[in-house]
């Protein structure tokens, strides 16, 4: 079983940055494509940004990529995302979630996931 603890989410000012983590634990002896999505109040879920279980492959929301970093340390088995210049339409429950893939493979649709972590609350005031 794989196992997921989002972390660093808060309450920020528009213009402020914050850096949430993904620690990956239990059965990781494969490798794992990781995603971090997001789901604001009334809204769908929507994909933030995803990273390829070597962390060559790369992807972020075109709206986002000025913004929003996404890397990983697999030594640490943590997966990070740089968030920048928050605003408060970045409002939402934040969610990284794994699925065991090749060591190259980006995976975007959230539903091939198949772990998923708790979550981790970000609100941005204006």
């Amino acid at each position: 079983q794989v196992r997921l603890v989002e972390s660093g989410g808060g309450l920020v000012q528009a213009g402020d940055s914050l850096r949430l983590s993904c620690t990956v634990s239990g059965r990781t002896g494969s490798y794992y494509a990781v995603g971090w999505f997001r789901q604001a109040p009334g809204k769908d879920r929507e994909t933030v940004a995803a990273i390829s279980g070597d962390g060559s492959g790369k992807f972020v929301q075109y709206t986002l990529k000025d913004r929003f970093t996404i890397s990983r340390d697999n030594a640490k088995n943590t997966v990070s995302l740089q968030m920048k210049k928050l605003q408060p339409d970045d409002t939402a429950l934040f969610y990284c979630a794994a699925i065991e893939a090749t060591a190259t493979g980006l995976i975007t649709q959230s539903t091939r996931y198949d772990y998923w972590g708790q979550g981790t609350q970000v609100t941005v005031a204006s």
